[in-house]
C-alpha cells in the first residue's frame, strides 16, 4: 500500500482524506497509522457498524445469545449467513496470518492516540442482509444460501489469486459475487446503498478534518455521493414485503385443502391418496432435511408431523419446530458457544457444535418442507383430474 491509496477531497471547506485499504493486507494497517498520525483529524471513520465494533473490542458474545429468541424472531437464517461469512474470514486468517479487518481496529487505535471522534459509518450487516433477503422470492432465498454455503465450503484452502482478488473487493461482495451476477438488482443493498451510507455518514462527521478508513472497493462509490444527500433513516429501513408472495403463499394452502375436501366428498378413495400423498412427500422431505443436519430422532420426528401442518399455515415453519425440540433435547452448553467461532471454519464443525446443528436443522428442514409442499401439491392436482 502507498500514498496512492490516499485520496483528499474539500468540500465547503471541510477536507476528507479517504484511505482506501484492503481488509487482508498488511500494509494497509501501517498506511492508516502513519495517514492519522501525520494528519492529526477531528475525526476517524471506519467501515464499521456498532455490531462489528463490539465484535472488535469484546470478541462475539456467543455466549450471550439465547437460541430459543433466535429461532422465535426468525432470525436462524440470518444468523447463519453471518456464521457462514465469518468463517470464510477465519480461515483466510489461519491459513495466511492475516486478521481481516486489521486496518480498522488500527484505525480505532490511532483515532485514540490522536484524540480524534470515532464514527462507525457502514450499516448495519443485519439490515444490508434484510434488504436483500426482503427482495428475492423461495427460489433466490434457496440459491443465496447454496452460493454462501457452497463459495465458503466449497475448499478448505483459499489460493493466493484468490487472496490478491480480495484485496481489492468489499469483503461481503467476494463471497457473493456469482450470486449478484445472476441477480444484479441486489448490487444495489450490498454496495450501491452502503456507499451512499458510509459517504452520508462521513459528511456528518464532526471537524473540518476527517479521515475516512475505507474497503479499496467502497472508495470509488463513496467519492460519486458524498457531494449528494442521503436518507440515512430510509437506507437503514426493511422495506414490507410484497403483498403478492403473501397471496402466492396462501392461496396454495386453500387450493390444496379444497381439492382435497372436494376429492372426499366426490370420491373418497382419490381423497385419501391425495391426503396420504400430501402427508408423506412434506412429512418425509422435511424430515430427511433434518436427518441430513444430524438431528435427535425426535427432532426428525417432529419435522416429520410438523411440516404437513405447516405448510398449509404461511406463519408457520416445520423447521421452526424441529430446530425447538433439538434445543431442548440437545441443549447447547457454554462451551458450544465459546467454540463457535473455531468450528465455523470447517464443514465438520457446523454440523458438530450444537448450536449450528440447530440452524442447519431449523434451515433444511424448511428447505424439504418447501420442496415437500411443490412436489405433494402437484401430486394432489395430478390426482384430482385422474379421478375426471
Amino acid at each position: 500500500m502507498s500514498e496512492e491509496h490516499v485520496t483528499r477531497l474539500v468540500i465547503n471547506d471541510k477536507e476528507y482524506i479517504f484511505i482506501g485499504t484492503a481488509h487482508v493486507s498488511k500494509t494497509s494497517a501501517e498506511l492508516v497509522k502513519k495517514t492519522i498520525d501525520e494528519e492529526q483529524p477531528d475525526s476517524v471513520c471506519v467501515e464499521l457498524d456498532k455490531q462489528r465494533y463490539d465484535s472488535i473490542q469484546n470478541g462475539a458474545k456467543w455466549k450471550e445469545m439465547d437460541i430459543f429468541t433466535v429461532i422465535k424472531e426468525k432470525k436462524a437464517t440470518l444468523l447463519f449467513i453471518n456464521l457462514a461469512l465469518s468463517s470464510f474470514q477465519k480461515r483466510m486468517a489461519n491459513q495466511f496470518g492475516i486478521q481481516p479487518g486489521q486496518e480498522m481496529i488500527q484505525g480505532i487505535e490511532s483515532a485514540k492516540e490522536v484524540g480524534a471522534k470515532l464514527v462507525l459509518a457502514d450499516r448495519n450487516i443485519q439490515t444490508t442482509f434484510s434488504r436483500i433477503w426482503h427482495q428475492l422470492d423461495w427460489k433466490g432465498k434457496m440459491l443465496l444460501l447454496m452460493e454462501v454455503v457452497g463459495g465458503i465450503f466449497s475448499k478448505e484452502t483459499i489460493t493466493e489469486e484468490e487472496l490478491e482478488k480480495l484485496k481489492s473487493e468489499d469483503m461481503i461482495h467476494s463471497v457473493l459475487q456469482e450470486f449478484t451476477d445472476h441477480f444484479p438488482k441486489l448490487k444495489k443493498p450490498l454496495i450501491d446503498e452502503r456507499d451512499q451510507y458510509l459517504a452520508e455518514k462521513i459528511k456528518q462527521a464532526p471537524g473540518k478534518k476527517v479521515v475516512a478508513v475505507l474497503g479499496a472497493a467502497h472508495v470509488p462509490g463513496v467519492l460519486r455521493e458524498i457531494e449528494k444527500e442521503h436518507d440515512l433513516r430510509k437506507l437503514t429501513e426493511v422495506p414490507p414485503k410484497s403483498k403478492k408472495p403473501k397471496v402466492i403463499a396462501w392461496a396454495i394452502p386453500l387450493i390444496i385443502i379444497g381439492l382435497i375436501v372436494y376429492s372426499f366428498l366426490t370420491n373418497p378413495s382419490t381423497g385419501f391418496q391425495q391426503m396420504v400423498s400430501w402427508l408423506l412427500w412434506n412429512g418425509s422431505l422435511s424430515a430427511i432435511g433434518a436427518a441430513a443436519a444430524f438431528a435427535h430422532p425426535l427432532a426428525i420426528l417432529t419435522a416429520f408431523v410438523a411440516a404437513p401442518i405447516t405448510s398449509l399455515n404461511p406463519f408457520l415453519a416445520a423447521g421452526w419446530f424441529a430446530g425447538f425440540v433439538q434445543a431442548i433435547v440437545r441443549k447447547p452448553n457454554v462451551q458450544d458457544f465459546e467454540n463457535m467461532s473455531e468450528d465455523v471454519t470447517t464443514v465438520k464443525g457446523f454440523w458438530k457444535n450444537k448450536v449450528t446443528r440447530i440452524l442447519l436443522i431449523i434451515i433444511l428442514a424448511n428447505i424439504g418442507s418447501s420442496l415437500g409442499t411443490f412436489i405433494g401439491g402437484a401430486d394432489v392436482v395430478r390426482l384430482f383430474f385422474k379421478q375426471f
